[in-house]
């Protein structure tokens, strides 16, 4: 049977004598590890076994565990058995006796006082043979070494069992509480009830299932009686049935006189509604004849004031001086074109011909004309001209520079209008990035982690978690998560910048977690992660105080808070934290970084994140980083979501600002284009006036001047026999060039007296014209109004003829149609039944005679179908029916009662199930307290939390020296020592709460100083005497503190050979 656990008071020190059963009297090695012949003899208590590394004291243990059914990977020395066999050996042997003594002894009668466990090992296969006391063969089954095992409750895979070397260490060195809690459920047996509860109740949910599977065994037959009794009721209504169909035809007859004394009304409704729209129609049509009168007066007023104008005169002159000026300048085209048709030589004789005959004409009209009244006239006219160029000369000049002035003005408000824009763009820019910067921060605030890689690193996280166990340490990180300011937010920002991007990074242990934590950084596209290998085992590193900077201002290193010592090892060898030192202003910085020459110092950061530092002779300063404008470490965010908010708000105004800049500049634009074609047009009208009048003091002056050069009169002679010798030259062409030419002149000046009166008369008139026009264009306006509303009226009169009277007529024709018709159907409805009795059976309830019909059809197939269904008599059926309810019944009894047995067996479980969850309450209460009460002995104090919904168990241990009074919630946060005494006590507790008749421990003290050494040993044992169990205890160190006696022995292992 196997051994209850008291989890009562364990502080009496007396030893039940049901405990020598089950323990290790002797163990026996050939060929196993390094062992080639050794054998121990183990007290019934304590048992010290010491010696140097390499003698073999592990394999002891590895040997109970391989005796006892442990696999060869279970032990963690080898994977498989044959690796056990010493080299050099082909088998090896594993001797173990058990003592059977005592109430609790295991078949006596068959094995005696003592039962032998004997493991053979051989290169291909392994065997287990159980003896008695006399080393005879009893048994050789591995199921009777499972009997033995669960009689004597030996579990060598509960390290609260045997602790093996690398168990030690892996449980030292644990900080996984999912782990803890593993080991904690199973050494107190919550594991095997739970077990067990889980097993009842699967059962009891199996017993249920068998109990559904019966009662669906008998729903056919339910479905049966159901189907019988659905006959029963069918044939029961098929007379019903019957009687409502003829009542269904009575109602149908009438129902079409009332479906036609509906259409009835509702067509007496259209025809009222269809002669409603007559007066509305016929309005229309006089709203339209009167907006024709008020045209036609208009349209006569207006033509009458049009006709009163007298400016249609001016406006013949002017087609017909605008037609004569067109005529003339193409006539002189027409002249000139000839011209040029000429070769160049009859060109040259012509036009030395003309000026010849030219002048000999000034000659002569020089002779005529050349009195001093008329020299005078000229002088006159001259300086006439010379004022008008002048005059028009000056307002060109003054209208040109107008416009260069508006031109340079136009170049500047487009520049301004450009600066507006790009400075708008920058400042909406900002704002788009502030609004992003709080958004992330609102998401930061509700998960720290975030402000450190996203969503990204969120999902890392998972994966890390989710394959945590191929891991061979948890990776760190995110390095920010770990970090804490202290003294508040001032020095977020700069140490934002100092640190930078190793905020974001991991810190893994090996290559081997490199190269898995790349793996799961990729499976959730987190690209260019950075990952730091680092130690794990390396404790804080301590900087001596001659390392540091020489200087009164805080390092980052000194503001930074952090619980986890890898995080700032890591930070110190690969950032220099210790080296940076944190400055309020700027002038300050300039002083500590390049003036005052501080040793160990590497760089350093001003508030705002400006950095500055030497190297050698070069001084370098770098402004901060504008988009990093609050720090990741801040503890609060609300005053950097409200400074960005004001930004924000700053930023918004003065985009908004700027666009009201922009909007008076576009406007003052327009305003110049505007005064820009203004000043274009006069600039234009005042060059051609500057050079008519330019040409005009031209022709003036080389009129004079030719007048005053003019050759003497003795020169005609000459003239007149050259222009003789030049006409015999020419001939008749001299005399059709000349003709041509004077043409061209005349046609020429035609066209330019015709252009100045054309100009006249259009400058005079403009005004009249103007008005004329505006006349006309408003007289077409009431034209096409009258149109408008002649088609109107078209269209309301043909919607009175084809639409609203031809409507009612119609409409008034099928009145009649209906009307004839009611009375038809009234004749025939009539014969088949009075109206009377129609009100007897219920009416026509406002169905219509379509639905009515329906329902006749369907209860017509239904009395057909239901009537030729069923052969047999309606009272056979109800025979039969009673017999099979009486069976269904019965049954339905039986399985109500087992029903209701597997509920008070469910009833049962759940009490259980609350009185186990109770008892795993008061276990973890009790845990605790046994803790704290083996710490205390060492003068530290400590708590272990257990959450049995999340499944982990962790422990926080308050050190003595700590005078911060902060708990240690890791204790790889503990040093080796009390690491491992830490470690001890709560293996201790366990033990108080588990049984079994032996238990072992190996290098349980490895971590430990000599006074943490001293003292775990001696709660140990005294623990180990208190219990009453057989201890066997395995260390390399020093036991000479410990005496041995009657219930301590002491072994000594020999030393390895060389």
């Amino acid at each position: 049977m196997k051994r209850a656990r008291c989890t009562g008071d364990s502080s009496s020190s007396r030893v039940s004598p049901s405990l020598e059963a089950g323990i290790i009297k002797k163990l026996r090695l050939e060929n196993f590890m390094c062992h080639s012949n050794h054998e121990t003899e183990f007290g019934n208590h304590v048992n010290l076994i010491t010696g140097q590394n390499g003698s073999g004291k592990s394999a002891i243990l590895t040997a109970l565990c391989v005796a006892f059914g442990c696999r060869a990977k279970g032990t963690q020395r080898a994977s498989t058995l044959k690796d056990f066999i010493k080299t050099g050996a082909s088998n090896a042997v594993i001797h173990v006796e058990i003592q059977n003594e005592g109430e609790d002894a295991f078949k006596p009668e068959i094995y005696g006082d003592v039962i032998i466990v004997e493991r053979r090992i051989s290169e291909s296969t392994s065997s287990i043979t159980l003896k008695d006391h006399q080393g005879k063969k009893v048994f050789s089954r591995k199921a009777d070494l499972l009997e033995i095992i669960e009689h004597f409750n030996i579990d060598v895979e509960n390290p609260c069992v045997i602790m093996s070397q690398d168990k030690s260490r892996e449980f030292l060195h644990s900080g996984n509480n999912k782990d803890k809690f593993k080991f904690f459920y199973k050494a107190t047996l919550l594991q095997q009830v739970n077990d067990l509860l889980e097993s009842i109740s699967s059962e009891i949910n199996t017993a249920l299932g068998v109990v559904e599977e019966l009662e669906a065994a008998i729903r056919p037959v339910e479905k049966e009686l159901k189907e019988l009794q659905v006959k029963i009721k069918t044939m029961e209504h098929v007379e019903q049935i019957s009687i409502q169909v003829q009542q269904l035809k009575k109602k149908l007859a009438w129902s079409w006189v009332y479906d036609v004394d509906k259409k009835l009304e509702a067509q007496n409704v259209t025809i009222e509604k269809l002669k409603s729209r007559v007066p509305t129609c016929q309005a229309m049509i006089d709203k339209q004849l009167h907006q024709l009168e008020k045209l036609s007066k208009n349209y006569s007023t207006k033509k009458a004031e049009i006709a009163s104008m007298t400016t249609s005169k001016v406006k013949e002159t002017k087609e017909i001086l605008s037609r004569s000026m067109s005529s003339a300048k193409k006539e002189a085209y027409e002249l000139q074109r000839e011209c040029k048709c000429k070769t160049s030589n009859i060109q040259k004789l012509v036009q030395q011909l003309k000026q010849l005959e030219q002048q000999m004409q000034d000659i002569h009209e020089q002779h005529v004309k050349n009195t001093q009244a008329e020299e005078s006239d000229m002088e006159e006219k001259l300086k006439g001209l010379r004022d008008e160029v002048h005059d028009a000369k000056a307002e060109l000049d003054r209208l040109r520079e107008e416009e260069t002035t508006l031109m340079n003005n136009k170049i500047r408000l487009k520049d301004e209008t450009k600066m507006i824009d790009d400075k708008i763009r920058d400042h909406e820019k900002k704002y788009n990035e502030i609004m992003l910067n709080i958004r992330n921060i609102k998401q930061q605030q509700s998960n720290k982690i975030m402000a450190f890689g996203g969503n990204k690193v969120i999902n890392l996280l998972r994966v890390i978690e989710r394959c945590h166990q191929r891991f061979k340490m948890p990776p760190i990180g995110p390095i920010g998560a770990h970090l804490k300011l202290l003294n508040g937010n001032k020095w977020a920002v700069a140490v934002e910048h100092a640190i930078g991007r190793m905020l974001n990074s991991f810190i893994v242990t090996d290559h081997k977690d490199f190269r898995l934590l790349k793996q799961c950084a990729n499976e959730v596209n987190y690209g260019h992660l950075q990952i730091i290998i680092y130690d794990f085992s390396t404790p804080r590193l301590m900087i001596p105080h001659h390392m540091l900077p020489n200087t009164n201002h805080p390092s980052v290193f000194s503001i930074l808070q952090c619980e986890n010592h890898t995080v700032m090892n890591v930070l110190v060898d690969l950032g220099n934290v210790e080296r940076q030192v944190l400055v309020n202003d700027y002038n300050t910085g300039k002083v500590v970084a390049f003036e005052e020459r501080i040793q160990n110092l590497k760089e350093v950061f001003t508030v705002e994140g400006c950095k500055m530092f030497s190297r050698g002779p070069v001084q370098t300063t770098l402004p901060p980083n504008k988009s990093q404008r609050y720090g990741r470490l801040s503890s609060s965010v609300e005053d950097a979501i409200e400074k960005f908010s004001n930004d924000a708000s700053d930023e918004q105004k003065a985009a908004n600002d700027y666009k009201w800049n922009k909007k008076d500049a576009e406007l003052k634009l327009e305003d110049l284009d505007k005064k820009m074609n203004s000043i274009k047009r006069l600039c234009f009208n005042a060059g051609k006036s500057f050079n008519s009048k330019k040409l005009a003091l031209e022709e003036a002056t080389n009129q004079q001047a030719a007048e005053r050069n003019l050759t003497p009169l003795s020169s005609v002679d000459e003239i007149v026999e050259e222009i003789s010798e030049i006409n015999k030259k020419i001939k008749a062409e001299e005399v059709l060039l000349e003709g041509l030419e004077q043409r061209r002149h005349e046609a020429v000046g035609k066209a330019s007296d015709l252009e100045v009166k054309f100009d006249e008369l259009c400058e005079s008139v403009n005004t009249e014209i103007a008005s004329l026009e505006k006349a006309e264009s408003e007289l077409m306006d009431i034209e096409r109004e009258i149109d408008a509303a002649k088609k109107a009226k078209d269209h309301y009169d043909n919607v009175m003829k084809t639409r609203v009277l031809h409507d009612i007529k119609e409409a008034e024709e099928h009145y009649l149609e209906l009307t004839k018709r009611r009375e038809v159907n009234a004749e025939k409805a009539s014969v088949i039944c009075c109206q009377n009795e129609l009100a007897t059976i219920g009416g026509c309830d406002g169905q219509t005679p379509e639905q009515i019909s329906g329902q006749l059809e369907d209860l017509n197939r239904t009395l057909k179908r239901e009537s030729q269904r069923y052969s047999e008599s309606i009272d056979d059926m109800r025979m039969l029916y009673k017999k099979k309810e009486r069976k269904i019944i019965r049954r339905q009894q039986v399985y109500k009662a087992l029903r209701q047995k597997l509920s008070a067996c469910q009833s049962a479980l759940e009490f259980r199930m609350r009185k186990f969850q109770t008892n795993a309450t008061n276990l973890k209460h009790q845990l605790s307290w046994k803790f704290n009460g083996h710490l205390k002995k060492k003068g530290i104090s400590g708590v272990i939390k257990v959450d049995y919904e999340q499944k982990t168990l962790s422990i926080e241990v308050q050190m003595p020296q700590d005078a911060s009074n902060r708990a240690v919630r890791d204790t790889r946060g503990l040093s080796g020592g009390e690491r491992s005494f830490s470690t001890l006590c709560f293996a201790l507790a366990l033990h108080e709460m588990t049984e079994s008749p032996f238990r072992a421990m190996d290098e349980f003290d490895v971590f430990m100083d000599a006074v943490s050494r001293k003292i775990s040993m001696d709660t140990l044992i005294d623990f180990a005497e208190a219990q009453g169990s057989q201890w066997i205890l395995i260390t390399p160190h020093d036991t000479s503190l410990v005496k041995a006696g009657n219930r301590v022995k002491k072994m000594q292992m020999a030393a390895p050979r060389s």
